[in-house]
Parts: C-alpha cells; structure tokens; sequence
C-alpha cells in the first residue's frame, strides 16, 4: 500500500541540514577520511602561508578566512554533503509511504574498486576489492515496489520473506508508476534499520507510521 505524503509531512522526516547520523554516513570510508584530512590540511596550510604574507594587504582578511574554511573542510564537507542528498531527495514532485512486505532478500558480492598491481613475478595484474551486499526487495499488494540496497552487517541475517517494512518512495508522477527515489527502511517486527543512508528522522518515522498505517 502506498500512503500519499504531504510536502510539510516529508519535510518533518527528512531534515534540510545534516543530522548526526547523516554527517557519519557521509563521512566515507577511511579512504575517503584521508583525503578529506589531505585536502583540509594543505588547503589550510597554504591559504594561511598566503595570508601570512599579505599582512599589509587589504585581503589579509580574506585569505586568514580562506584557511580557516580549510582547515574545517573535514567538517563542513560531509555536512554540505549530507544535506545536499536530502536536497536532491525531497526534490521530486510526489513521494508516499511504503506500507509493504520483504518479498526477497538475498546477498551479491560487489566490486567496490579495481587497481593494477604487480605480481611476484613483476607483471601488473587487475585486483578486485568485493564487498557483500544485502539486497531487499519490496512488494505491497499491487506487486514489485522497488529494491533497498545496503552493505552487509550480522545484524541483518533476521530479515526474512514476508517481514513487514515501512520506506519513503519518491516519484515525478502522481500515480508512482515510475519511483526515482526510496529512502532506508523501518522493520517494525523486528525493529531493525536498514539502508545504505539515514535520509529519514527515525523516530518522527516510525511514530508516522503508526499514525498513518494503524489508525
């Protein structure tokens, strides 16, 4: 079943500016970390040489606030991140509430990067770094919904077929017949999250839910 959701409705569960959990998310890998360490520091550290050096200037202050944005790059940057994902979510014309069942769930090993490296023999061969995946599909009563995709944790070996579950689909026609967009997923039987991202405010969620679907 899908609940039409009004717009001051789905801004209540999905907020403009960046959460805490959102901020972690989009915070990355440890490889994404470093370089966003990389980028903070010599950024920070040049526009402050610079500034150094225009001290007699008029755009002294300038380049000193320059580096400062810099140096809080590691913060600001997730943050800017995060909040423009939720920007892009609430940006189509209609979105609803799932009110549906896990009609399949099953994990697929993924290739997450590929680089060369040389052999003990010196010839360059091409490595795979795999990643395990869980794949949840979705139905309601009128069949296929759409499919949440998100890595894989111990904690999801509970999901099992015919599990309620409760998401957000977005779509530019009234009549959902093509869904651009679905946010992480509430399974209330086992009240368990899942979702490569926490574009919903979970507990304004879930007390939605209960609102909407058992009143």
């Amino acid at each position: 079943m899908l609940l039409p959701i009004k717009t001051n409705e789905i801004n209540k569960l999905i907020p403009a500016v960046a959460t805490g959990p959102q901020f972690n998310s989009a915070l990355g890998n440890p490889q994404k970390i470093f370089q966003r360490i990389m980028i903070s520091a010599i950024g920070g550290v040049i526009t402050l040489l610079i500034s150094q050096s225009q001290v007699t200037s008029q755009f002294y202050s300038l380049w000193l606030v320059f580096g400062v944005v810099f140096i809080l790059y590691i913060l600001w940057g997730p943050i800017l991140e995060a909040s423009r994902k939720n920007s892009k979510f609430k940006s189509y014309s209609f979105s609803a509430l799932v009110d549906g069942y896990i009609s399949d769930v099953y994990v697929e090993d993924r290739v997450e990067n590929q680089q060369e490296q040389a052999n003990k023999e010196g010839r360059l061969e091409l490595v795979e770094k795999r990643r395990s995946w869980v794949v949840v599909n979705i139905e309601d009563e009128d069949g296929y919904v759409a499919n949440i995709n998100f890595p894989l944790q111990n904690k999801f070996n509970i999901l099992r077929k015919g599990m309620r579950i409760n998401c957000v689909v977005l779509s530019n026609r009234r009549d959902f017949g093509n869904i651009l967009a679905i946010s992480d997923a509430w399974c209330p039987e086992v009240n368990l999250w899942i979702g490569s991202y926490p574009y919903l405010l979970r507990p304004a969620f879930e007390e939605f839910v209960n609102m909407r679907v058992l009143n």
